[in-house]
């Protein structure tokens, strides 16, 4: 008897399997089709993503290539190109080599370049702070001490990654204006750092030792 209660049971449950598969089963293909076309879609964008980011790679390496023959306007325009085509990562990397290769022949368009790194959140604080420092050094070369001060002052902080090249140059920018004090208050802070690169308190202790050896101290 069992045996036939057993097989009463299976069929009650095969039937009311049967009635839900009827009602739902093009709900059931319909989510079935968009996994799949999901899938295939993320694949697809994937394996788009990467081709670019390698012609993107591949097109940063040919700027640099000419950028170390010293075409430098060939480069500026290589590079200005994967600035405007090129993924995200490659595209601020080739913003700053672009400023560095303007840098070569304009300067000006150079210090203009990199401060649209440098106010660009998108490009990480990293590369921001990287850019600030580049901008400011040629702001000093440029006769803008004032300027290049305001913009390296930030990175000097003791949390920022450029702190001991952005000090230096701070020092300098001090020199260049004559400004004993100044000089001497970021020299104070460089040898005062632990962390200073022994190349950096160098540099630094020349500056101190000139503005010394012209009375200015």
């Amino acid at each position: 008897m069992s045996d036939i209660f057993r097989e009463v049971d299976e069929e009650v449950r095969r039937e009311q399997l049967q009635k839900l598969w009827d009602r739902y089963q093009n709900f059931v293909i319909a989510a079935l089709v968009l996994i799949v076309l999901g899938v295939a879609g993320w694949r697809g964008y994937d394996y788009w993503q990467t081709k670019k980011a390698m012609q993107a790679g591949g097109a940063f390496e040919e700027a640099a290539v000419l950028s170390e023959g010293g075409k430098h306007a060939e480069a500026e325009t290589a590079f200005a190109k994967v600035a405007a085509d090129g993924t995200r990562t490659y595209r601020h990397l080739a913003q700053l080599r672009r400023a560095a290769e303007l840098a070569e022949t304009d300067p000006k368009a150079a210090i203009t370049a990199y401060g649209a790194v440098a106010t660009d959140s998108s490009a990480g604080p990293v590369l921001q702070d990287l850019a600030a420092l580049r901008m400011g050094s040629l702001q000093i070369d440029q006769g803008a001490a004032a300027d290049a001060v305001k913009r390296l002052e930030p990175l000097a902080a003791a949390d920022r990654p450029f702190r001991h090249s952005a000090r230096e140059l701070l020092a300098l920018a001090a020199w260049r204006s004559g400004n004993a004090a100044e000089a001497k208050r970021w020299y104070d802070m460089i040898t005062a750092d632990p962390q200073t690169p022994p190349a950096t308190r160098t540099r630094v202790e020349m500056l101190i030792a000139l503005f010394a050896a012209e009375g200015k101290s």
